[in-house]
């Protein structure tokens, strides 16, 4: 009894770890919003995203390339597929941004913390709770307030939408097959898949150009090494202890955070919208971190498939 004691004790230390590890993450993607703004006003949107992970993918090949080598066939393939969702998402959530208003992409980015129950419940054959299920509709109900102002359905809203499933469908892949002890070697993989995906965009142009100043690259090297590698990385072991519809609720935080670095540095103003579309998605994470766990442990839950 006591030792089933600790063990409960570990994991719950341990997936709140994960839960501030994933926060972290929401909160340096939310950083990037300013800065990718400057860079893509001065270069091509691929050639941006291919010079971004090409970066990223040489930097955590050269320090876990002994990670990878250790990893199984199976789970290189695994790392392969993941890549591919991350890169293709990444690509026509970009391409759609670019025929959207920002606040319509944000939201409708948003929407794979909708899809990722729906796909774990039926992929997976997960049961989500009705408290699960409250906290979606309260994360969507605040994302919507934080970045809606007006919507109208066309082409940029359904790429964007077929890249919040293509993150819904990485979360739940990730979430299911990720293992603490590989997140290094996976992490590289994948960021190796998301560096060749967004290079071949770039093909039809002859290849990517480079950043054009010394701000544009201290801005790409920041995005490829900080929220680039190490978002990768951190989600990567997160995911290894959390449900896949918990890790997507807690990743919705990333436009509140976004909409507090707009306001911290004099770029937007703060509104009833912010604070009430805040609230709600900081209450959905609130929700589902304190609904009672019956999920099994992360070990029994990333069975081999």
């Amino acid at each position: 009894m006591v030792a089933d004691g600790q063990a409960m004790t570990t994991t719950s230390r341990v997936g709140l770890l994960a839960t501030i590890g994933l926060l972290v993450t929401a909160a340096v993607w939310g950083s990037t919003f300013v800065l990718i703004k400057d860079v893509v006003d001065r270069m091509p949107v691929a050639d941006f995203l291919a010079v971004r992970f090409i970066v990223a993918a040489v930097v955590m090949f050269a320090l876990f390339h002994r990670h990878v080598a250790r990893l199984e066939r199976r789970q290189l393939w695994r790392g392969v597929m993941l890549g591919a969702l991350y890169g293709l998402g990444q690509l026509l959530q970009t391409w759609g941004l670019s025929l959207i208003s920002p606040s319509v992409s944000g939201f409708v980015t948003g929407m794979y913390v909708v899809f990722t129950p729906i796909l774990a419940t039926f992929l997976l054959r997960q049961r989500m709770s009705t408290s699960v299920w409250l906290a979606v509709g309260m994360a969507t109900l605040g994302l919507a307030l934080l970045t809606l102002n007006g919507f109208s359905v066309d082409l940029g809203v359904w790429l964007t939408l077929i890249s919040a499933l293509l993150y819904g469908l990485h979360i739940v892949g990730l979430g299911h097959w990720a293992r603490a002890d590989e997140a290094f070697g996976l992490s590289a993989v994948q960021m190796a898949v998301i560096a060749l995906v967004c290079l071949l965009a770039t093909a039809g142009h002859g290849g990517p150009t480079l950043p054009p100043d010394r701000s544009a690259w201290i801005a790409v090297l920041y995005m490829a090494l900080v929220a680039g590698a190490g978002a990768m990385l951190m989600q990567t072991w997160a995911q290894a202890h959390l449900p896949a519809t918990r890790a997507a609720i807690v990743m919705t935080t990333e436009p509140v955070f976004a909409a507090t670095f707009a306001v911290m540095f004099g770029s937007d103003v703060l509104t009833w919208r912010m604070l009430c579309g805040g609230g709600l998605v900081l209450a959905a994470m609130y929700l589902v971190e304190l609904t009672p766990r019956r999920e099994p442990p992360a070990e029994a839950i990333h069975h081999e498939v």
